[in-house]
């Protein structure tokens, strides 16, 4: 019976062909067989739903964060450009008192480790700086907020799933069968073996994700790509293998290049030519030839001879290390991992000397929006939920603060938080920008403070501080003058000598008949379009807007 040939397709091949729409559907020898896909659709969680497999693929980020040369650095830009000196609170319950009071106790709080941390080490800044870190390594972290006020931060491998559960927990979280709404965390203690088997649930602890109120109690920060992802993966998922290249190739070429700089004297011998002396230049071994004859192989290093076999002519080689095509294959794998983390290459190497400034400053740019979405995620998941549970904490303690938020115009749980900004990569042209937007009535000074990360009201506290400070100071000064210098006549603006605002010109004028071009006598005050005259004793003043 003949046999049937392999490269035809079948009447149910040929009509499935037919029904896709899309050639990314279809099969091809041109298209790498990828693992893992299912031909009838998955959510998220399947594809890390190995739980072993997804603590190794973390411990794979967290060594190549420990002992890769750029990996970790990489790491700290991203950390660095996102939280910077900090996300600053900007409290609005619509009473200053309270804005003040709330204020006052965050700032006491955060800033003292043996109150924020529940391990006395970390100011709420360095926690912030930490969590972003582990959410790029590990893929996720918990926080979980303690009766004594301090925060505990627990780390994504002890979130784990007992052997013997039936329940629906991915990976350490309990979800609602129903809604994917998150009911539990299951956390292992601390002192547990992470090679050893969670067989049991009595090996967990299990902690609630709200309590009895429906207020968060476990504050989970990671980032997810899909809406049906439970627990974050690391970002280094799709550059293992760029990663693990570039420190190979990295210590290949270091290796060979330590080979090159061995200076060798290749000796011929000819046969039956026999040398009386030996001399041993280092470390010797025996090996055994093919013929069953031995000779000694001598090990290399700088100012070696190397003896070559009767016969044998040996060469020097001195190849060109690192080859023309090392720089831009490293600068791409480089860029590779940089992208996974939001950097480009010129941040990635902190040398913008591979492109001018336009190509600089657009590639800061496009950064910077990245760097604008790690700090909203770290707002929302971090910051927000340990605000709000600090509040609730002390309107239960403090009777005055309950007092104050039971006011029908005061919201006390009302904030923002103001994320750090960039310094100008152009400071005039910047600042420029700045000055006319707020003159043109496109953007508010409050709102151009929160641009920069500034708070608004400590801003204007600050300057109208600093503004009385120097009037006082100057008519204090000035009286002091007029009472030592009889006749003479200052007063405080020309101790102060502030500066005049942009745009405004101010020119003095000595005669005091001066007519416009009417031919009528100023009169002070008198005002011409953008400009004013002004008469003074004996001379006149002319200001020009020049806006």
């Amino acid at each position: 019976m003949p046999r049937r040939r392999t490269d035809i397709p079948t009447l149910a091949e040929s009509f499935e062909g037919l029904r896709s729409d899309y050639a990314a559907a279809k099969s091809s020898r041109f298209r790498r067989r990828r693992t893992g896909v299912s031909a009838a659709g998955s959510g998220a969680d399947f594809h890390y739903r190995t739980e072993a497999q997804y603590l190794r693929m973390m411990e794979y980020a967290r060594d190549m964060d420990r002992n890769d040369a750029i990996v970790g650095q990489v790491v700290d830009r991203a950390v660095s450009n996102t939280v910077q000196d900090g996300i600053i609170l900007d409290t609005q319950t619509g009473d200053d008192g309270a804005d003040k009071e709330l204020t006052a106790r965050w700032d006491d709080w955060a800033t003292d480790a043996d109150r924020c941390d529940l391990a006395g080490e970390l100011t709420f800044w360095e926690m912030e700086q930490l969590v972003l870190r582990q959410v790029f390594v590990d893929g996720d972290l918990l926080a979980l907020p303690n009766r004594s006020g301090a925060l505990e931060l627990v780390e994504a491998h002890r979130l784990r799933t007992p052997n013997n559960t039936k329940r629906n927990v991915v990976h350490g979280v309990l979800l609602d069968p129903n809604s994917r709404r998150r009911l539990q965390y299951w956390l292992t203690k601390e002192n547990v073996d992470p090679n050893r088997a969670i067989s049991r649930v009595a090996d967990i602890k299990q902690y609630d994700a709200r309590d009895e109120n429906g207020y968060r109690q476990v504050f989970h920060i990671y980032t997810g790509k899909r809406i049906s992802q439970t627990r974050g993966v690391t970002a280094f998922a799709p550059i293992f293998d760029a990663a693990g290249m570039f420190e190979d190739i990295n210590f290949a070429t270091m290796v060979q290049r330590q080979m090159v700089a061995c200076f060798a004297i290749f000796r011929e011998r000819d046969i039956g030519v026999s040398f009386a002396e030996d001399t041993q230049h280092g470390q010797r071994t025996a090996e055994t030839l093919a013929d069953g004859s031995s000779r000694m192989v001598e090990g290399i290093g700088p100012g070696m001879e190397f003896a070559g076999l009767p016969g044998e002519k040996l060469s020097m080689h001195s190849p060109q290390v690192p080859n023309p095509e090392f720089f831009p294959h490293m600068k791409l794998i480089l860029t590779l991992i940089g992208i996974n983390l939001g950097l480009p290459l010129v941040m990635v190497l902190m040398d913008a000397s591979e492109t001018n400034f336009s190509g600089w400053r657009g590639a800061i740019e496009q950064a910077r929006m990245g760097f604008r979405n790690n700090q909203r995620r770290l707002r929302n998941r971090f910051h927000r939920p340990v605000y709000l549970w600090k509040v609730r904490q002390w309107l239960a303690e403090d009777p005055a603060l309950r007092t104050a938020a039971a006011k029908s115009t005061v919201n006390v749980f009302k904030h923002q938080w103001n994320s750090p900004t960039w310094p100008y990569i152009q400071p005039l042209q910047d600042a420029s920008a700045d000055l006319l937007r707020l003159r043109n009535g496109l953007i508010s000074g409050r709102r151009r403070a929160a641009e920069r990360g500034i708070d608004y009201d400590a801003l204007s506290t600050e300057i109208c501080e600093d503004n009385a400070k120097m009037i006082r100071k100057a008519h204090e000064t000035a009286e002091q003058l007029n009472k030592d210098l009889p006749g003479l006549s200052v007063t405080w603006r020309e101790v102060a000598s502030l500066p005049t605002p942009d745009g405004v010109k101010i020119s003095l004028a000595a005669d005091p008949g001066r007519q416009d071009d009417k031919g009528t006598t100023d009169k002070p005050g008198a005002a011409f379009g953008r400009n004013q005259r002004v008469q003074g004793s004996g001379f006149w003043c002319e200001i020009e807007y020049g806006w």
